[in-house]
């Protein structure tokens, strides 16, 4: 197994210009998430043919150049399962690599399974069962073992020939737009999240406008504390909490503590904080409040939602594709919506493929379709 621990700016820099002009990367991370907002990034691994690159962000400082790569529209980076790798990337280097191709969703746009795991992959299609190795390693301690490193370079030097017959099936199946497609739609959902926390607050679709505006400005202080102080969300004021604050709308610190919706250190530490939240809500103009929340599918909505459900297996076996990655739960219900006759946004993830393939055939079975 061939691989390089790199260690130094110096060693970096030669590593760059080795891979310049290469069109394909495969490209991992390994990191560490422990009590912590952010992803501690610990390892980065790239690999273009059969020698890994074991880069080591402790001990480098330059990162334009792995910018410049990450970002490199000529040059096309290939990971497995990469949402937690992208959170990475955000973090680290403040830029998400692009192009970008995730073969676990390559995959099941292949029809070859969904959610596959990198070793099933490598198993599955070149036959090497890989070991588990260092999947509960420290990463973060120094000096990194040699089974430490040959564990990250089998990351990567398997998946080049793995993406290989992955990429040979999908010009067979002229799918390659699809499988880049995919990748963009990955890094949509990474951004969509970071800005719209207080959407996917449990039970936030109970709430008004008004209320759900003063959720939104407690999740934007929390989100801001959460990563000054690198710390879970959770670990600051629960969801439950705002859920309560917010449909209370406390006027003051009595009002508050009232509502026994905090632990008394967060109280008497963020009480006027979180009091000056809900006032800042009380005083948006009603023309800019944010839109309320779509209540959960009424009955007959859910009956029509098991049918469609029914069609988009049905598309998703004439495409040979595995049907968890053709259509979400989210997306059948807002097509519902909209045959129910809400005014709603299409998804940029609409467009595409998706757009003839999925889409136009799924509401041409809704009720009332032409």
């Amino acid at each position: 197994m061939n691989w390089t621990l790199v260690e130094s700016d110096e060693a970096l820099a030669a590593v760059l210009a080795s891979l310049r002009g290469v069109t394909e990367i495969a490209v991992d991370t390994e990191f560490m998430r422990r009590n912590s907002y952010y992803p501690h990034v610990a390892l980065l691994q790239l690999c273009s043919d059969d020698h890994a690159w074991l880069i080591d962000p402790l001990q480098i400082s330059e990162l334009g150049g792995l910018r410049e790569l990450m970002t490199n529209r000529e040059c096309v980076k290939v990971l497995h399962s990469c949402s937690e790798d992208l959170e990475v990337f955000r973090h680290w280097l403040g830029v998400v690599p692009s192009p970008l191709v995730d073969t676990q969703r390559a995959t099941a746009l292949l029809g070859k399974g969904f959610g596959v795991g990198y070793r099933a992959l490598v198993e599955q299609l070149l036959g090497v069962e890989l070991e588990k190795g260092e999947t509960r390693s420290d990463w973060l301690q120094r000096p990194l073992s040699e089974s430490q490193c040959h564990y990250a370079a089998l990351d990567v030097l398997e998946l080049v020939p793995a993406w290989a017959i992955l990429k040979e099936e999908a010009r067979k199946q002229d799918r390659m737009e699809w499988i880049l497609d995919e990748g963009a739609e990955a890094i949509r959902l990474l951004l969509e999240r970071e800005g719209l926390v207080y959407r996917r607050v449990k039970s936030a679709s109970r709430l008004s406008r008004r209320q759900l505006e003063a959720l939104r400005r407690l999740c934007v202080w929390r989100e801001d504390l959460a990563r000054n102080v690198d710390k879970p969300r959770g670990w600051i004021v629960e969801d439950k909490a705002f859920i309560t604050i917010a449909q209370a709308m406390p006027e003051d610190l009595e009002a508050l503590a009232s509502l026994d919706a905090l632990p008394a250190s967060v109280l008497r530490k963020q009480g006027s904080t979180l009091i000056a939240c809900v006032h800042k809500a009380l005083a948006v103009p009603e023309e800019e409040l944010p839109e309320a929340l779509p209540a959960p599918l009424a009955p007959p909505q859910r009956n029509l939602l098991k049918a469609l459900r029914s069609v988009a297996k049905d598309i998703a076996a004439e495409l040979v594709v595995a049907p968890e990655i053709l259509i979400s739960t989210a997306d059948l219900e807002l097509l519902i919506r909209e045959a129910s006759g809400a005014t709603i946004t299409e998804p940029e993830r609409w467009q595409g493929w998706r757009a003839t393939a999925v889409i136009a055939p799924l509401r041409d079975s809704l009720p009332g379709a032409a």
